[in-house]
């Protein structure tokens, strides 16, 4: 059998979209370009993302919306240094409008009701000049149990793709054409086949 590290197996009870985020930088980079300059990641795990994103020298910075508890010392210290911030995203986020190039969600939308979504996604993209870029869970791809998530207080609304297109629309943002082909063709050059659905979203 294989053997998980505790982290990896906590990160795919979360959802794992957000380890899907790491997977897909390269080829975000490639979709994205300058627009990677300067991004704010929204989900479990930010540090790793942030992490990650300053290594190569890029502007980040992180919301963590459920807790930081089990934080290691290298993400409390992104958090003292004000990279990464505990933020319910339910209420505004602590930012100017247009504040980053690029905000990354993962794992974060599929815990809120349609209600809480109505004021969440316009105030993604309030921050953001180059756009959206959504990880969100597949409905039949994770068979996380309920008993595993009781960070989020509630199980995950896995949404089909037709769903969150519909929904997407409704709230008047579109897709984020460009960038997108960018990223399939990327995507198909590296063999690489996403777990998570991927939307790129104009802000």
């Amino acid at each position: 059998g294989v053997t998980v590290t505790s982290r990896e197996a906590v990160s795919r009870a979360e959802g794992s979209c957000t380890s899907e985020v790491i997977e897909a930088l390269p080829y975000l980079k490639k979709a994205y370009g300058s627009a990677m300059q300067k991004v704010l990641h929204v989900g479990p795990d930010s540090c790793t993302v942030v992490s990650n994103l300053l290594k190569e020298g890029k502007e980040a910075w992180g919301v963590e919306p459920y807790d930081l508890d089990d934080a290691d010392s290298s993400c409390k210290s992104l958090v003292r240094k004000g990279f990464v911030r505990l933020s319910d995203i339910k209420f505004s986020l602590p930012y100017r409008p247009d504040s980053f190039n690029l905000v990354v969600v993962s794992d974060a939308l599929d815990y809120l009701t349609p209600r809480y979504l109505n004021k969440t996604l316009p105030d993604l993209a309030r921050v953001s000049t180059d756009g959206l870029v959504i990880f969100t869970g597949n409905p039949g791809q994770q068979k996380a149990k309920v008993s595993e998530l009781p960070k989020f207080g509630r199980p995950a609304k896995l949404r089909s793709n037709s769903w969150w297109t519909r929904y997407f629309i409704q709230t008047g943002l579109t897709e984020n054409e460009g960038p997108l082909k960018k990223f399939e063709q990327a995507a198909s050059k590296g063999n690489y086949e996403p777990d998570c659905q991927i939307f790129h979203l104009s802000s």
